[in-house]
């Protein structure tokens, strides 16, 4: 207990002196800067040339001297005509995305412009391929990524997404929007169910001889709360509001995957892609890579992404999450490391 009480002193003397050093610079900054607006940049990269550079960097190291000449001349001429057009009508393009998400889906502001974008410009692309890879969070804020996607299809442009490590929760409730979904053979898929935890500490509170009012209008206004007491009518009204989201979640799945058994697999769940492949929640067992190289070889493949501009309180508010989360996963070591002593 002495050596908690002691790890618990020195994670808070660290974060005092955090607080001391940056809060300062933060205000000051944000009075300069309160008339700054977060402008981003879209931009774009030409996968297809990417990769074509990197095979022709391989394959002169096995060319002598005249080869390597007749091979670059060969390319030069080839470059040349691709310009002209030739006798060949050329084809769509493909789209790329990536989307890393977390608990809060804040990754969905850089989705909406990238979809605007393509949107916008009215260009008729053979198929946009998103790279997914997130463990869920919020329904809020993946109901909104699921959405900016549906536009996707709206206009009849085809959606593929492709999950190398994970789509599980809220992830998968995006997945599952695309015409087809590709997953690696290890890749964690699924968990269609909704979670809410919510600490109380009003036994502390009561032994401690403190008050804690909350006032509502309505009769469910507040359910459950960190401080207040928890009746069996908040209780029962706080689980169906989650039955309630869930019913929401396996209806939007459903939506879009009907050939689904969605009682078999709306459990909460995940498997990994081969499984996933067996009971339906993918179409397809291959990795991003191999996906997008088969595109690169007919089509212009193209990356867009859309990179928000970060002020400094932006810059400010993401270090302090990282310092807290590093630090709630620090604590978490410490007890993993410990709890066989």
């Amino acid at each position: 207990m002495e050596m908690f009480i002691d790890f618990l002193f020195f994670v808070l003397k660290a974060f005092t002196i955090v607080i001391l050093i940056f809060v300062p610079i933060f205000l000051i900054s944000i009075s300069r800067k309160s008339k700054e607006e977060n402008l981003g940049e879209l931009k774009i990269k030409n996968l297809s040339n990417q990769y074509k550079a990197m095979a022709n960097s391989l394959k002169v190291l096995n060319l002598n001297k005249d080869e390597t000449k007749k091979f670059i001349k060969a390319e030069k001429k080839q470059f040349k005509a691709s310009l002209k057009g030739g006798s060949k009508a050329k084809k769509k393009p493909v789209y790329v995305l990536d989307f890393e998400g977390d608990i809060e889906a804040s990754s969905v502001e850089s989705l909406r412009e990238e979809i605007n974008a393509i949107l916008n410009s009215e260009t008729k692309c053979e198929e946009i391929i998103l790279r997914l890879e997130s463990r869920g969070g919020t329904v809020i804020g993946y109901g909104l990524c699921a959405a900016q996607l549906q536009r996707i299809r709206d206009a009849n442009i085809k959606l593929t997404a492709c999950v190398d490590k994970v789509a599980a929760s809220g992830g998968y409730m995006m997945a599952c929007v695309a015409d087809k979904i590709i997953s690696a053979p290890f890749a964690v898929i699924g968990s269609i169910g909704v979670v809410a935890a919510i600490p109380n500490f009003h036994k502390i509170l009561k032994k401690n001889d403190i008050d804690y009012e909350l006032h509502t209008a309505g009769e469910f206004k507040r359910t459950i709360t960190s401080f207040g007491e928890t009746t069996e009518e908040g209780r029962t009204k706080f689980k169906e509001d989650l039955e309630d989201i869930h019913k929401l979640f396996k209806d939007h799945v459903s939506k879009f995957r009907p050939e689904l058994d969605i009682s078999k697999i709306a459990t909460g769940e995940v498997w990994e892609g081969i499984e996933a492949l067996e009971v339906g929640l993918v179409d397809e067992l291959k990795t991003s890579d191999e996906y997008i190289l088969d595109f690169a070889k007919k089509h212009d493949v193209y990356s867009i992404t859309y990179e928000i501009k970060e002020n400094i309180s932006d810059k400010f508010n993401k270090f302090f999450k990282l310092l807290i989360k590093d630090s709630l996963g620090s604590i978490e070591d410490y007890f993993e490391k410990r709890k066989f002593k």
